[in-house]
């Protein structure tokens, strides 16, 4: 079918086809969570006697906005929190991360990251990016910082965890890989983490970075000891429909005081209006589990058929998924451009685009970006990106459809093969 739309070499119309018989046992466990997931979420609109009111927004002040407190009302049932902060006001999942630190930490506290150096773009946020610029970091602000590094094979170093927690505040996970080559962790590993933190101090409090990890299991790391969960709704729990926004939730208690750092101390949750983006918020959610198994299933059909055309991936198609991430092995700058722009070019929006490794912020080299997406840099969507670095290793990620996700794999594919016929 897709040899009718597109001009892919015969050859790996084969191997596309081998591809998709071996995904086939690891679609049909994807489909059991989002089928569990989806009952969730639906049971969860149900009791929260979710109404057409819901879905109009506010103005001004939006003071006593149902579709706000209601929207955050839901997440947190779905979730598995107490209590949830799920807004439009948060920009990205960075933001809402430093709107979470900020809201459970003060002066003199230490913040321990559990899962080696966090995301690139937090390290400006906590203030060990190497700069002396005074932005407001947690350095800036007196927040002492410390980490653990994961051992060789991936794993958390419990006994480090549990040693450096009595001496820390909160415990930070980050869930997902960032542009390192470590494995995404599960959630029992978020759970051994929790536990070992909280031996070594039972009074630490442990905030997960959840993005790109939502609805990819039955459950979420509340349930595995996570005291605050944090992600992007333009990630996999906005579904590809919420124009912008993140959420915070889990203990009552520090989802208050987070809300309190989202807008003034004072007025906390009460305020903020939410315009014209409800019915888009609502419909996100609801629409989540359906497009985060489409993204886990592009996952899965790009690290098979990389692996099958003489590539590493991570993780390998026959593993469990903890994000919706396959890491391919470029093997050098070349093939990492190839394949980013090819995601390009099959994307439904400026598929015209050529995409080049450029300066980003809060990054430390040239970054190329594929997202030819319908939201701004939504990575629920079909992308791809990639520090311009050794060991060249590019990132995939999304798919809200996955016929579409799986020509554009494919055509990737065969952008990689044509480079190495010409060597």
């Amino acid at each position: 079918m897709i040899g009718n739309f597109f001009d892919i070499d015969k050859e790996l119309l084969a191997v596309d086809k081998e591809v998709m018989e071996l995904c086939k046992p690891y679609f049909e466990r994807v489909d059991e969570v989002q089928q569990y997931n989806q009952l969730k979420v639906l049971k969860a609109f149900k009791e929260n006697r979710i109404s057409a009111q819901h879905l109009v927004g506010t103005t001004g002040y939006g003071y006593d906005d149902m579709g706000r407190d209601g929207l955050d009302r839901l997440f947190a049932d779905i979730v598995g929190a107490e209590d949830a902060l799920c807004r439009h006001n948060f920009m990205s999942g960075t933001h809402t991360l430093t709107v979470a630190l900020f809201g459970v930490l003060r002066a003199g506290d230490t913040l321990m990251c559990a899962t080696g150096r966090p995301y690139d773009t937090l390290l400006g946020v906590i203030g060990v990016d190497g700069s002396d610029e005074n932005y407001g970091s947690l350095k800036d602000y007196g927040i002492n910082y410390q980490q653990v590094e994961l051992l060789e094979n991936s794993e958390p170093d419990l006994d480090g965890i549990r040693e450096m927690a009595k001496t820390s505040t909160v415990c930070h996970i980050q869930r997902s890989r960032g542009y390192s080559t470590r494995k995404a962790l599960s959630l029992e590993q978020i759970g051994a983490i929790s536990k070992a933190a909280k031996e070594g101090n039972p009074d630490i409090i442990v905030t997960v970075d959840n993005c790109y990890g939502e609805f990819t299991h039955k459950e979420e790391p509340c349930a595995y000891g996570a005291d605050l969960i944090i992600g992007s709704l333009i990630k996999n729990p906005g579904g590809g429909i919420a124009p912008t926004g993140g959420y915070i939730a889990g203990r009552a208690d520090l989802v208050e005081k987070c809300g309190h750092r989202l807008t003034a101390p004072g007025t906390g949750r009460e305020i903020g209006c939410t315009l014209e983006v409800m019915r888009s918020m609502y419909l996100g959610v609801y629409f989540a589990p359906m497009i985060t198994a489409n993204a886990i299933k592009t996952s899965i059909y790009a690290s098979c058929l990389y692996n099958k055309i003489g590539f590493a991936t991570d993780p390998h198609y026959t593993e469990d998924r903890n994000d919706i991430i396959t890491s391919i092995a470029a093997e050098n700058a070349d093939n990492l451009i190839a394949i980013c722009q090819a995601i390009q070019h099959m994307s439904p929006i400026d598929s015209f685009a050529t995409p080049y490794p450029s300066p980003m912020p809060g990054y430390d080299s040239d970054i190329i970006m594929a997202s030819g997406s319908f939201t701004m840099g939504s990575s629920i969507e079909l992308s791809c990106d990639a520090p311009v670095r050794a060991p060249y290793t590019t990132f995939m990620q999304g798919g809200t459809t996955f016929d579409a996700s799986r020509a554009a794999v494919l055509y990737s594919a065969q952008k990689v093969r044509e480079i190495s016929k010409k060597a």
